[in-house]
């Protein structure tokens, strides 16, 4: 259980850096950084056998991230998941959040990484947003670094709620387990 001194790791939101963020908040340390999140990236263009035509906008718009702001996608997060020995499942959308295990031990589920639909500047930008959710000493938090400090779930069902909140306005969930599945 949660105690007061319980420390919880929580990087805010710097430009488009959110994968970033998410994945440092899952792991509760500084495990990544842009740099090693870019040099996946580049990896994954480098391993795609389909190389997308070079065009001028390939030096800021790169096919797994953007170079400026970071914006990396699904690719990058799995990838670099996998680089430290843990698996995604993608959760089946049409099941709704009552099939996750949330009393799943820490050993095997590490946390939840979701990846939502937002709108800013009076809906003319729209993105997405990479959020984890994360059971530290038995006690669910939401660590999404928009968040000025981590905010912690009541329980299981309230965590199960707003998971059904985030799948029935778009949003993806995925499981990051401990180990490969």
């Amino acid at each position: 259980m949660a105690t007061e001194n319980t420390r919880i790791y929580h990087e805010r939101q710097r430009l488009q850096f959110c994968l970033l963020h998410s994945l440092n908040n899952l792991f509760q340390k500084d495990a990544f950084t842009r740099a090693s999140l870019n040099e996946i990236a580049e990896k994954l263009v480098l391993d795609d056998p389909n190389k997308e035509t070079w065009t001028p906008f390939s030096v800021l718009f790169k096919p797994h991230h953007n170079a400026m702001t970071g914006n990396y996608d699904i690719n990058v997060l799995i990838a670099a998941l996998e680089g430290e020995g843990k698996s995604v499942v993608w959760h089946d959308r049409r099941n709704g959040a009552s099939l996750i295990n949330l009393d799943a031990s820490e050993e095997s589920l590490m946390g939840i990484v979701l990846n939502v639909s937002v709108r800013k500047f009076g809906g003319l930008w729209k993105s997405r947003h990479w959020i984890t959710l994360k059971k530290i000493d038995e006690v669910w938090y939401n660590l999404d670094s928009d968040l000025l400090a981590p905010e912690t779930f009541k329980d299981t069902e309230e965590v199960r709620e707003f998971l059904d909140y985030i799948i029935d306005h778009g949003g993806e969930v995925l499981l990051v387990m401990n180990g490969k599945q």
